[in-house]
This record gives C-alpha cells, sequence and structure tokens, in this order.
C-alpha cells in the first residue's frame, strides 16, 4: 500500500503539472496536508475518516495561533479542509481507496467586508504621492493609478516586464491565478503615468517597476518590486494623506471593482476583469453598490 506521504507528494505534482497551480498553491497544499498527516499520526489514506477529520476540525477551531491567544480564522481553517477534499478527489480519481470526498464540509463563515477608497481618499492619496520628486514619484504615481485602472493583483502588477504593455494600446493580456491570462485596461491617467515614467528610466531592468534605491545603483537586470515593498509604499502615502482606514495594493482592487459597479457596470463583466474563476467571489462587491436599496430607503422610509 502507498503510504500517505507519498501519496500526497504525487498530488503536489500533480496540481503544479496537471492543474497548473503555482508554487505557492503548492507549498500551501503542502503544509496543510502535512498538518493534518503530523496531527493524526496517519501513515495511509485509509486512516482518514469522517471521524479524524471532525476531531481534526475541533482542533484547528481550538488551537492558539497568536501571541494574544487568539484561535485560527474560520477561513483559514477553511483552507485546510478544501486541501483535504482537494487531495481526496485525487485519490478517488486514481482509484484509491478512500473516503468520499463530498463528505467534507467546509465550515460557514461570516459574510466578508471589503475596504475600499472613496473617490476623495483616492485623489488625496495620488496627490501625496506627487509630492515624491524624482523617479521615484513617477514609479509611484504609475503603480497607484495602473493598480486603480486595471484591478490587477499586487503579484500581477509586479511580474510584469516593459515588453508586456503597449501605451499605444489601452489594454494590455496579463496571466492571473492558475495561469489564466485575461485582458486589462489602462486609464488615460494610468497611461500617462507609465509613459512619464518609463520615459525617465535609465536602467536596462525588463520589469515594469523596480527599485531606484541609490544604494543598488549600477546594477544591471534589477529584479521588480516585490508585493511587500509595494505594500510599504502604499502604506506611507495613505498615511500621508491623512486616509485613517487600514488599506493595501489589494485595496486598489477592490475600489477598482466597486467604482465599476456603483457606475452601472454588469457584475458579469467585472468578473472578467478581475479575474474571477466563479461569480460568487464577485458577488461581496453588491452589498456596498447597490442603489436599488438606497432609493428604496429614501422613497419609504419616514413617511408615515
Amino acid at each position: 500500500m502507498i503510504s500517505l506521504s507519498r501519496l500526497i507528494n504525487e498530488f503536489l505534482d500533480y496540481i503544479e503539472i496537471e492543474k497548473g497551480r503555482s508554487l505557492k498553491t503548492r507549498a500551501n497544499y503542502n503544509f496543510y496536508l502535512h498538518r493534518f498527516a503530523g496531527w493524526g499520526k496517519l501513515k495511509t489514506v485509509g486512516e482518514i475518516t469522517p471521524e479524524s477529520i471532525r476531531k481534526f476540525r475541533l482542533w484547528l477551531n481550538r488551537v492558539v495561533v497568536g501571541r494574544e491567544g487568539e484561535t485560527m480564522q474560520s477561513s483559514t481553517q477553511n483552507y485546510h479542509l478544501i486541501a483535504l477534499r482537494a487531495f481526496l478527489k485525487y485519490c478517488a480519481k486514481r482509484d484509491i481507496s478512500c473516503m468520499a470526498p463530498e463528505k467534507i464540509e467546509l465550515a460557514k463563515q461570516p459574510s466578508r467586508q471589503v475596504q475600499f477608497l472613496e473617490s476623495d481618499e483616492l485623489t488625496r492619496i495620488l496627490a501625496a504621492v506627487r509630492k515624491t520628486s524624482g523617479i521615484v514619484g513617477l514609479r509611484d504615481t504609475a503603480i497607484l493609478e495602473t493598480l486603480f485602472s486595471t484591478g490587477l493583483r499586487v503579484s500581477e502588477l509586479t511580474g510584469l516586464k516593459i515588453e508586456s504593455i503597449n501605451l499605444k494600446r489601452d489594454e494590455f493580456t496579463v496571466r492571473g491565478k492558475g495561469g489564466k491570462t485575461r485582458v486589462v485596461f489602462l486609464s488615460e491617467e494610468a497611461r500617462s503615468a507609465l509613459k512619464a515614467y518609463l520615459e525617465k528610466r535609465m536602467d536596462v531592468s525588463p520589469y515594469l517597476l523596480v527599485s531606484h534605491d541609490r544604494a543598488k545603483k549600477g546594477r544591471k537586470g534589477s529584479g521588480s518590486l516585490t508585493p511587500r515593498s509595494i505594500q510599504r509604499l502604499v502604506d506611507r502615502y495613505a498615511v500621508a494623506a491623512g486616509v485613517t482606514k487600514r488599506i493595501s495594493p489589494h485595496t486598489l482592487r477592490h475600489s477598482f471593482a466597486t467604482d465599476l459597479l456603483r457606475n452601472g457596470a454588469d457584475i458579469r463583466a467585472v468578473q472578467i476583469m478581475l479575474g474571477h474563476a466563479s461569480i460568487t467571489t464577485t458577488q461581496v462587491y453588491t452589498h456596498v453598490t447597490d442603489k436599488h436599496l438606497r432609493e428604496v430607503h429614501k422613497k419609504f422610509h419616514g413617511k408615515g
């Protein structure tokens, strides 16, 4: 009988090669599955039973993960269950006798709240960016304008190369999660910001966004900015602009979707532009963009 550890490793190879999952997804699934196997001291897939999963779920719900005694979020608990379910589906596909994957039910989660910028907050942040002089200011303006214009994930933005962008057109193709490609669109502001930044570039790096730290000056082919670098600059400009809510590069993605929906865009079109596999993911934005509810409230509330 094949050991559970070997089956897990074969499954990880499968999702990377056959399913096209990213190395990060592979690493996450590796952590979740080996955590389960290690917790239960499981040696074979036959030892995965409804009872062992029930006990594992109780452990996940109670284990302390933070310095202040915080327990694991339900969404993180569900990531473990999603990995287990995918693994069991793989085993069933190989005709390996195992527990039915559909017996694993995900924990119910509270409604997700999305954080987005109001138009005046975005204006203030962009004004703060423009106070930064030189090429760094041009780069940072290009970053924020592009995030808001395209709804790109920060990992997608940092992976872009100059050759990917044709500034004579207002659209380009990006490869997102699962290796799927989609078309994104540049506003006039984003296109102008990118053009101004690229015209000032003197390095030979192929990446669209690079560090301009003087300590790194002279390095040929400097690598792209990291997602963490972009997070730090977004934090810095939000503070400078007096925006008190906690924001991240992903907040610009939320703002992009909210802006489209508030102005009447079809949710299916927004789903495609965001690169969501399921429209259910996109529907998280509808509770903050439903103008009909506001109109009903104004029309009927307090008229008695």
